[in-house]
């Protein structure tokens, strides 16, 4: 198998038609989606199969799913929300990764405030018309669907109350998904924008007004992906158990990095916080220690889950010295692989909610803390 590193972003359309292709053997073979309901394509038993699955595909070190936000966003929001019809049209296709989905949530000036959102949903007829822009699209330029939240209402009590949430299609005319080169030279996701773009009025997701509490459950989704569902955990341990093999092969003085007590006290503390983290992600499938406030441990396995990927990143390449401005030379080591975990790294610690306002949220709303 190829390393999941070797296609940590969907750079080309070469690289993005392997991983797609990828992902459906996988579902064919029974190995994804063994937790949903059989009647929409999936396997119907526990999810702790599937937890099994992913654990095993992770330590074997195969490439990624490529269809993340539906299988980890749209996917479950559909099977929890959705009408019949709406599963029964696209859930088989998520899995299968025939039907690609982006999400459309942060705007240009409005990324960890959502309820900012500008983009604008007009009713007219049996259609909503589209218009403003959304940023940081992953996977925009390839997605057939994405989910969208628009403001289809200025009045209200709160910001909130005008947003609503749709189930769009990328296909529609007047939407235009542009590419973003990164920092890695990778163009892993877009800006995508709406003009004058009609899309069906069934795409709407409940009702209009809806949107906000809706986007809130998309959004303990994503945080549970980030931070504590089991490939991540099991991705995490490898990569820990990666970085002590590289401890090895550096070199401080003239002997091997992990001879020095300072890289060795560093060396335990992301082993400790990756085991903690594994104890977390434990205690979330048990309901009667995560019914208090079930969205808590999501948005501190997030917190916890891409703080420490950014962490052990940054001590892989500090670990190399001055080895590691040859990233993109065919002298880096390990490929260059660690250098660009780095740079993606940071992505994680704003995509879902920045740290900081993990933070605020966890402290106000779970812990009752004041504000500050």
């Amino acid at each position: 198998f190829l390393l999941p590193e070797t296609f940590m972003e969907v750079g080309s359309d070469q690289q993005f038609e392997f991983l797609r292709d990828w992902q459906r053997q996988v579902y064919e073979a029974g190995y994804l989606g063994m937790a949903w309901p059989s009647e929409y394509g999936g396997g119907g038993k526990p999810q702790v199969f599937q937890d099994i699955a992913t654990q095993e595909m992770a330590k074997a070190r195969v490439p990624f799913m490529t269809n993340t936000i539906g299988l980890n966003w749209a996917g479950p929001l559909i099977l929890k929300m959705g009408r019949d019809a709406d599963k029964q049209r696209y859930i088989k296709n998520i899995l299968s990764a025939e039907d690609i989905w982006c999400q459309g949530f942060s705007e240009p000036e409005a990324g960890s405030d959502l309820g900012n959102t500008q983009c604008r949903a007009v009713r007219d007829g049996d259609d909503y018309v589209i218009n403003g822009s959304k940023i940081w699209t992953s996977l925009g330029s390839y997605a057939k669907y994405m989910i969208l939240l628009a403001r289809t209402s200025t009045e209200g009590a709160s910001k909130y109350a005008g947003l609503s949430y749709f189930l769009a299609p990328m296909d529609a005319t007047g939407i235009d998904p542009r590419p973003i080169k990164k920092l890695t030279g990778e163009y892993g996701f877009c800006q995508t924008y709406f003009d004058d773009a009609r899309i069906p009025a069934d795409c709407l997701m409940g009702k209009e007004g809806e949107g906000w509490n809706i986007a809130m459950i998309t959004l303990t989704f994503e945080r549970g992906a980030t931070g504590g569902q089991a490939g991540g955990i099991a991705s995490m341990e490898l990569n820990v158990d990666d970085v002590v093999e590289l401890s090895r092969r550096a070199k401080r003085n003239g002997k091997p990095a992990i001879e020095d007590p300072a890289i060795r006290r560093q060396l335990v503390d992301v082993i400790m916080e990756s085991r903690s983290n594994q104890l977390m992600a434990a205690r979330a499938k048990i309901p009667a220690l995560a019914s208090d406030w079930p969205s808590a441990i999501a948005m501190s396995g997030k917190l916890r889950g891409s703080e420490l990927k950014r962490r052990l990143c940054r001590l892989a390449v500090t670990l190399q010295g001055t080895n590691a401005t040859r990233f993109v030379s065919d002298e880096a080591l390990d490929g260059g692989r660690w250098q660009r975990s780095y740079f993606n790294a940071f992505s994680g610690t704003i995509g879902g909610g920045t740290s900081q306002i993990q933070k605020n949220i966890i402290g106000e709303r779970v812990l009752g803390l004041p504000k500050d």
